[in-house]
């Protein structure tokens, strides 16, 4: 792959996966920037070790997946706290802030596997071939974690008399 071509996936992944990231991290933007150039970085200076075995934003989003969970393990070993408050990318409208609000506090009750899972699957549409190359999980695992974070979510949001808009 040529630089230019290397550019052009970084434009056409750029936001996809900078929205899984800023999910991921909880709504800290900066988190998911640094994460991200963190990520880009790391694809580039690896870029030989892209076979095209498989797509290149699922390469990408797995360097950025593992890029995500060791700044989580560096962050545990210095802090047992966790930001609780963001909001879930995506709308400038105050009632679905809101409502957003909402998914992402439900969202945040979940584990982290299963979270990665819920978004890749339904906030960037890949599909659980995809999902199991970028975090390394079974694919029957990942169908296991969209089931059971699926109904947890369902619970939270029935709970707190969250209606779809």
């Amino acid at each position: 792959m040529t630089r230019a071509e290397f550019e052009q996936q970084v434009r056409l992944n750029q936001e996809p996966l900078r929205r899984f990231l800023i999910n991921l991290c909880h709504g800290n933007t900066s988190l998911a920037d640094d994460i991200a150039q963190e990520a880009f970085i790391k694809a580039y200076l690896n870029l030989g070790n892209f076979f095209g075995k498989s797509k290149f934003s699922t390469w990408l989003f797995k360097i950025a997946y593992n890029c995500f969970c060791d700044d989580k393990r560096v962050s545990q070993r210095y802090s047992n706290t966790e930001i609780s408050e963001g909001k879930l990318y995506g709308s400038d409208n105050p009632d679905e802030r809101y409502r957003n609000q909402e998914l992402y506090m439900a969202l945040s009750k979940l584990n982290e596997k299963e979270k990665s899972c819920i978004l890749l699957f339904y906030m960037e549409d890949k599909p659980i071939k995809e999902i199991t190359a970028i975090t390394g999980i079974n694919e029957n695992t990942v169908k296991s974690h969209l089931s059971r974070a699926k109904t947890n979510l369902e619970a939270h949001l029935k709970n707190i008399g969250y209606e779809r808009g």
